[in-house]
């Protein structure tokens, strides 16, 4: 069986590297040949529905290029996550409608209206009517990013006006501070439907935020029935093959969806948990592959 593990062409630092040769070995345990292949490469080979080379039984797209993604599966690639899956992922402000289309809890959102060019939001009463909606203080993100660096914390209807400015075109939501889950949430990893590992992860500087990039320290978890149920719930409703789940804590300690990840890094979670994400994303693959 021969698979593509389609990267983005710019991604070359140790972590992306790392965790790229990490799937090629694991695929290579499961008898499989993964050839690693940038979207440089896959966007030169594409022509219209057909591909300049023998077609792969399966493609592991660890990107977020979606319309590369989706012009695979028009010619007839099998993409693991799909162009869709991956593009609700993407964008925050579609996980959210889609996961709220399907009634999963997660902290009370207002979406950003659109805007053309970039504004100044203190002419507008906008982060006063956040403020009424949402309480002090309440998280702003930006509806694009990882590992938490487009997520900020707003403590006035002031600073939430000045951090919308900032952001200028790009597209954001509103949320209530989960103060219960405050530097504190865990991430449930899933593959095929199945929780396979899951980590606690807590911030130790302070910060609201508890990714690992950004200081927490993780620890094995053991997910809750309802933490698990609603991680795989997450995952199907979005059509993903393996994701990651940030989940926080609420009043109650109830899991509230914070975000779904297509492309979870898994490296910090094996070290955690000594759980090898790697090959059950390549079984499942192989798996996929024998369904037809």
């Amino acid at each position: 069986m021969r698979g593509w593990l389609v990267v983005n062409g710019f991604t070359a630092t140790h972590k992306f590297i790392e965790l790229y040769e990490w799937l090629e070995r694991a695929a290579q345990g499961e008898g499989v040949l993964l050839e690693r292949k940038t979207t440089l490469e896959v966007a030169t080979i594409l022509h219209g529905a057909e591909l300049d080379a023998p077609r792969p039984d399966f493609v592991i797209f660890w990107d977020k290029d979606v319309r590369l993604c989706r012009a695979l599966e028009i010619a007839g690639c099998r993409c693991l996550n799909s162009s869709q899956a991956i593009a609700l992922c993407d964008n925050k402000a579609d996980t959210y409608l889609e996961l709220l289309s399907a009634g999963l809890p997660q902290p009370q959102t207002i979406l950003t209206p659109k805007v053309f060019h970039a504004q100044d939001w203190s002419r507008t009463d906008y982060g006063t009517r956040l403020a009424d909606r949402l309480g002090l203080p309440f998280v702003l993100k930006e509806c694009y990013g990882s590992f938490g660096a487009q997520v900020h914390l707003a403590h006035s209807a002031q600073e939430a006006c000045a951090i919308l400015s900032d952001m200028k075109e790009r597209p954001s939501l509103a949320q209530a501070f989960v103060r219960s889950s405050q530097g504190r949430d865990v991430r449930v990893q899933v593959v095929g439907g199945q929780v396979v590992a899951a980590m606690e992860r807590v911030s130790k500087t302070g910060d609201f935020r508890a990714n690992v990039t950004n200081g927490a320290v993780a620890r094995e978890w053991v997910p809750t029935d309802a933490q698990a149920s609603l991680a795989v719930r997450a995952c199907d409703v979005l059509g993903l093959d393996f994701g990651g789940v940030d989940l926080l804590f609420g009043p109650e300690d109830e899991p509230v969806i914070c975000e779904v990840n297509s492309n979870a890094h898994f490296i910090n979670l094996y070290k955690v948990t000594g759980i090898d994400i790697a090959p059950l994303i390549i079984q499942h693959a192989i798996k996929r592959c024998s369904e037809g």
